[in-house]
């Protein structure tokens, strides 16, 4: 395994090591889409007082208490990082009613400090905590760190942070009764979404906690932690979903942003349903080159023909409809978790083989590299402890996103499956249910994600950047242009195909592009262009 390229003064460990920690939250945009309208920060100016919540005090200490599975203990037990939690309200129309508590983690500046980062490493459902732990010796390394305090959170619905989304335990995770991913979620009947619904209600405290998770209550969490943080303007990193955030935070509060880094853009002018289909043929895409570069070679499990690798990859996963596969593990390898394994691993380049390799115990009769793949997609760690959170991703969606009669989302399937052949939906079941039609409240009109985006005066947005990767398989590089024309913002080009760039590529030239505007708010050129190694 190569190590990154990077100059001698600033080490890197491995790409693989990165792309492993960042895997719980990058991985999760494959089931999430665009969020919608916002409303300019003079509206929101004009409503409840926040003042309390905005002028809280934050009480960092040891992260000791503040992990929720033992692979988070272990890296939350570095002494050089520090947590809090920031008090919330439940509804931010009733800032006086129920609140809950976001939590943070910080990595202070070495040197003179100058302000927070805050970041999110994507999702909906990415822990913030866990990214900036796993990847403290990379942060380290960087100028940033030495300026800025690098502080990531648990969104809403997520890890520590309370209301936490709660559906289906890690047992029933590891026995596929959970949420099970197929071209979209397998839920075949109106009493399974009313089950799902009534699952997640009760596992997470009500009605009330359970659709107060949404994308723009994320947002407004955020401006409550820029202020407790001591920042009059944000400084904000975000990763995939990320860009949903940043964009949406630049729209609402617009007088309260100093820099807005999108790495891995959801393009803002497209549907959710649009958006998912254009997700879909990057990942067939991605195969479709993992297919030609794997016939090159005359024992190739898909095959010596790239045109028909699909087919052979439908012969390998059908049998796993009827009966999953056992594992040494004692676990089994159902058809949806073949599939969420591998989408996951296409999501990067560097992980191709590992496709290769669990297809071929596959077809000698052994799954346990499938399960792996499956395991990291989920970051599911030794304890058993699901790291990815996919509650909390339907929670956010089913507040984000319109919800499709049984008709539209069947056809919807189909649509994909034509988009991206390589799901085998035959292999599946014939008429789905979508996973929110129960859910107790329809979508946060303020985080609906067809709905027109808010219009910004030209100028009233500061500079913004926005990182785009050609090949990236999972958020289209027009929508890294497409979010750069709507934020008035600039543009970084970068070649290579990978989902996330900025420290988790090795490339000098991005990290250089975006830790320049970062700190002295120097963005990159007109037509500024990078290449991953």
């Amino acid at each position: 395994m190569s190590m990154l390229n990077r100059s001698t003064t600033r080490p890197r460990p491995l790409r693989a090591v990165a792309a492993a920690a960042a895997a719980a939250s990058l991985l999760l945009l494959a089931a999430c889409g665009p969020g919608g309208p916002t409303a300019p920060e003079g509206q929101a100016s004009s409503g409840p007082d926040l003042s309390a919540f905005h002028d809280q005090e934050l009480d960092w200490g040891s992260c000791e208490d503040a992990a929720t599975n033992e692979a988070d203990a272990a890296l939350f037990a570095n002494p050089d990082l520090e947590c809090a939690t920031a008090e919330v309200p439940i509804d931010y129309t009733k800032p006086d009613g129920d609140t809950g508590r976001v939590a943070m983690l910080r990595l202070p500046a070495s040197g003179e400090r100058e302000g927070s980062l805050l970041l999110n490493p994507g999702g909906p459902g990415g822990s913030g905590n866990n990214f900036v732990a796993a990847l403290v010796e990379m942060w380290q390394a960087t100028p940033v760190a030495e300026r800025y305090d690098i502080v990531g959170f648990d969104p809403r619905g997520v890890g520590a942070t309370t209301p936490r989304a709660e559906c289906f335990t890690d047992q029933e995770l590891d026995e596929g009764d959970g949420f099970r991913i197929g071209a979209v979620y397998d839920i075949t009947s109106a009493d399974e979404a009313e089950y799902v619904a009534e699952r997640c209600v009760e596992g997470t405290g009500g009605a009330e906690a359970l659709t107060s998770i949404s994308t723009m209550n994320t947002v407004r969490d955020m401006d409550v932690m820029r202020a407790a943080l001591g920042e009059d303007k944000l400084t904000f990193l975000g990763y995939s979903y990320g860009s949903e955030l940043g964009e949406k935070y630049a729209k609402t509060y617009p007088e309260n942003v100093r820099a807005v880094v999108i790495d891995g853009a959801i393009s803002p002018d497209i549907t959710a349903s649009e958006f998912r289909l254009s997700q879909y043929v990057g990942i067939q895409a991605a195969f479709d080159d993992l297919a030609a570069n794997c016939a090159e070679s005359p024992e190739c499990v898909l095959g010596p023909d790239p045109d028909a690798a699909v087919e052979s990859l439908h012969s390998l996963l059908e049998p796993l409809a009827e009966t999953p596969a056992p594992t040494e593990a004692g676990r089994e390898v159902s058809i949806y978790d073949a599939y969420i394994g591998i989408i996951g691993a296409l999501y990067a380049e560097s992980n191709w083989p590992n496709i290769l390799t669990a297809l071929d115990e596959l077809e000698a009769g052994r799954a346990d590299a499938l399960l792996a793949l499956r395991d990291t997609y989920f970051s599911r760690g030794p304890d058993g402890v699901y790291g990815l959170d996919y509650d909390s991703n339907v929670a956010t969606r089913c507040m984000d996103w319109p919800v499709l009669s049984p008709q539209e989302q069947t056809a919807f399937a189909r649509e994909i499956a034509d988009t991206a052949p390589m799901f085998d939906l035959d292999a599946f079941t014939q008429e789905y249910h979508h996973e929110c039609e129960a859910w107790p409240a329809g979508p946060d009109a303020a985080s609906s994600a067809d709905a027109p985006s808010a219009d910004v005066p030209d100028g009233e947005i500061p500079s913004t950047l926005v990182v785009s990767v050609t090949g990236d398989p999972v958020t289209p590089h027009a929508g890294g242009v497409a979010m750069a024309r709507e934020l008035g913002g600039s543009l970084l080009t970068v070649h290579g195909k990978q989902h996330g760039a900025y420290l988790l590529g090795g490339s000098d030239c991005v990290d250089d592009a975006v830790e320049a505007y970062i700190l002295d708010l120097e963005t990159p050129k007109a037509g500024a262009e990078c290449s991953l190694p």
